[in-house]
């Protein structure tokens, strides 16, 4: 990355700036703006996350914001009610009371004296989520929106459920949120109140993942927030982006082909980072096209950002697999709207054990045999190299070789291919099944396998059979009766080389990355009816873009940092093969660092476990732990948290604990012990 600091404006900082709430609660903001702004006003760019400005993202933020106010625009990083310094607790996320919060945020910005009146919304993640959410919304004063890694639909296509099946980041992130949520206000810039705040947030702070467990299906907690429930609602100008490495592939597409106002899509090759920080490389200048995304919609400037493709997106080359990439192969290309003109599905039929060749025509499908069906019942092991189901990149965490997982697995080859193979989009797979049991799930994945046999992992998806016809009305199943099942994997830009095969595979778990069913399942596939269906981009590339389409990443100089105690990352798979016991162990510890700039030490640690005993569907359990240090020469406080999920055949069990201290002194201590009925889970 390149840092600059000869930029268009002069900029100054506010570090502390109070934002007062209707209901008397007051949040905290830090403010970069250019310091003629106090006699010229400028557009104001609102961050709203709950992530800690003044030291957890400090760093981060130090390099964007800075970056985008010396191109003449107010910065406003504000901490969400019950985070960092802004009063209150932190309850749940993307609550009404935080998007009420944001509209007033944006009306005090609005009228502030350096601000000309227009503002928009930008972020990652729960920034991301909180700027097309309030986008939605209408507030008078936001004319666009640039967010990353992201969704629209907070069941269908988030870290808590997976085709109603449900995923183990709904555990992970809860715990995440329980630390971040439960950390102390700095007392250097609160003062004296900052115990009695502290307090407030440990008394009323309850484990998250209670909540998202009692709600199993599609209802309306999840529908509210999910801007896919009216995408009219949303009326500003929209530029989203994504990675193919991340969690959040496919709502970047679903954007583009559903909203009704000037939009443009941006998906790379990584992981759950800003494009300008992307990992897997390469990295772009990022914040160079968001300050053309302003310039255009905040300031009016006629500068092109609209003209070109509507997708631009890296179409990834194959790669043997790994857990971690520092660069992906690939090239840019370019889809002049979404659905592609230039992308067509080619449905291919699944016979035993093989891809056939694409089916033309209906009646080419009528002619495919009808075959013996075709069984699995996987064991727990499969899934142990899935990943994570949102790569981050440290440790690393994507997919690795699999070869293993495919021998606990239903698997269909295609030919070796005479010709390179692209694909855009979403594939999808049409079962013709029956099972075993009541409650099941089905778990596919698309490889690209190598002559030498090794099997990368393109895409995936999962589904709970018991929401074959819907998720808020799921039915159990009627064991031995043949049903037809739509897989839907996650969208991803890959070219499978000549020789190369693909390879479809399907398993009845996929532990730890979704609970498993509450017994083990046989899994019929009739494979004369059922298909594989790909969404093929011509290879002669009417999209093909410049090799580099844009510019270095930039950013200003981050903020000093001293790293005081070392960093550990560990993702670990280990068996015993005595009792038979499985687990999957990640560790991300980034040790102690000292914030320069204000003085304080941070320290984060989180570890996670998953278990299993033999095929005991049962015996799966799956911990979150973290601790959150801070620290300076008067001041020395941290929190520890720990979440245990487990289950029998009709219940979930969480158990939790939150602890608070002062030095070596527990000043606070509260466990949880409750149980959620499985809902055909």
């Amino acid at each position: 990355m390149r840092f600059v600091t000869n930029l268009p404006y002069a900029t100054k900082e506010e570090e502390h700036v109070v934002i007062p709430m209707s209901d008397g609660v007051e949040l905290s903001a830090r403010i970069w703006r250019p310091t003629s702004s106090d006699s010229e006003p400028v557009p104001a760019v609102l961050e709203y996350i709950p992530y800690r400005k003044r030291d957890l993202t400090a760093v981060r933020d130090s390099i964007h914001h800075p970056y985008i106010a010396g191109h003449g625009y107010a910065c406003v990083r504000v901490d969400i009610r019950g985070t960092g310094e802004s009063e209150g607790v932190l309850e749940d996320e993307y609550l009404e009371q935080e998007q009420r919060d944001a509209e007033e945020i944006l009306a005090w910005l609005a009228e502030q004296p350096w601000c000309d009146g227009s503002t928009g919304m930008m972020g990652i993640s729960w920034g991301a989520f909180a700027a097309l959410q309030v986008a939605a919304r209408q507030p008078p004063s936001l004319r666009g929106v640039v967010i990353a890694s992201f969704t629209d639909d907070r069941h269908a296509d988030d870290m808590h459920y997976m085709g109603g099946a449900l995923l183990s980041d709904n555990l992970a992130e809860a715990g995440t949120m329980f630390a971040y949520g439960t950390c102390p206000p700095d007392p250097a810039v609160v003062g004296e109140r900052w115990r009695e705040m502290w307090h407030e947030r440990l008394e009323h702070t309850r484990p998250w993942v209670l909540e998202w467990l009692r709600h199993q299906r599609r209802d309306d907690y999840w529908r509210h927030a999910s801007v896919c429930e009216n995408y009219q609602a949303v009326r500003c100008p929209v530029l989203a982006s994504s990675g193919w490495a991340d969690g959040y592939s496919n709502a970047v597409t679903r954007l583009l082909g559903n909203l009704d106002v000037p939009r443009k899509g941006l998906i790379g090759p990584w992981s759950h980072k800003f494009p300008h920080l992307g990992e897997p490389g390469p990295a772009i200048g990022y914040l160079q096209e968001v300050v053309r995304w302003w310039d255009h919609w905040l300031k009016g400037v006629d500068n092109g950002v609209m003209d070109g493709p509507m997708l631009q997106t890296w179409m990834q080359e194959s790669v043997p697999p790994s857990t971690s990439y520092e660069e992906r192969p690939g090239r840019w290309i370019g889809e002049p709207a979404w659905p592609s003109p230039h992308v067509h599905d080619v449905t291919h039929p699944l016979t035993p054990h093989h891809v056939g060749p694409p089916l033309d025509s209906a009646e080419q499908r009528e002619c495919v045999p009808e075959s013996e069906p075709m069984t699995v019942q996987s064991p727990l092991s499969v899934g142990q190299f899935a990943g994570k189901w949102a790569s981050y990149n440290a440790p690393p965490d994507l997919p690795y070789d699999q070869r293993e997982e495919d021998g606990g697995s239903l698997v269909f080859d295609s030919d070796p291919l005479t010709e390179p193979l692209e694909i855009l989009g979403s594939p999808t797979v049409e079962l013709d099944l029956s099972v075993s049991e009541p409650i099941g799930m089905v778990a596919a994945r698309l490889s690209d396998l190598s002559p030498d046999g090794r099997a990368t992992r393109v895409s995936y998806g999962i589904l709970n059979l018991t929401r074959l016809d819907s998720t808020s009305e799921p039915a159990p199943l009627e064991p031995g009766r043949r049903y037809r099942a739509t897989v839907q994997l996650n969208g991803v830009g890959q070219a499978f080389p000549r020789g190369h095969r693909i390879r479809l595979s399907l398993s009845t778990s996929y532990w730890p990355l979704a609970w498993p069913p509450p017994r083990p399942v046989l899994l019929s596939v009739y494979a004369g009816s059922s298909t594989l269906t790909l969404p093929v981009r011509p290879t002669g590339d009417p999209g093909e873009m410049p090799p580099s389409p844009f510019g270095e990443p930039e950013g200003t100089p981050p903020l000093a940092s001293t790293q005081l105690t070392p960093r550990e990352e560990r993702w670990d798979v280990k068996r015993d093969l005595v009792g038979y016991g499985a687990e999957l162990e990640i560790v991300k510890d980034r040790g102690m660092v000292r914030i320069e700039d204000v003085g304080l030490d941070v320290g984060l640690r989180a570890h996670e476990r998953y278990t299993a005993v033999a095929e005991d569907f049962t015996s799966v359990s799956g911990e979150s732990a973290w601790t959150m240090r801070f620290r300076r020469e008067d001041w020395d406080v941290r929190v520890e948290t720990r979440t245990r999920l487990t289950s029998d055949e009709g219940e979930f069990f969480v158990d939790a604990t939150l602890d608070g201290y002062e030095g070596d002194k527990r000043v606070f201590s509260r466990t949880w012990n409750e149980r959620v009925p499985r809902d055909l889970l």
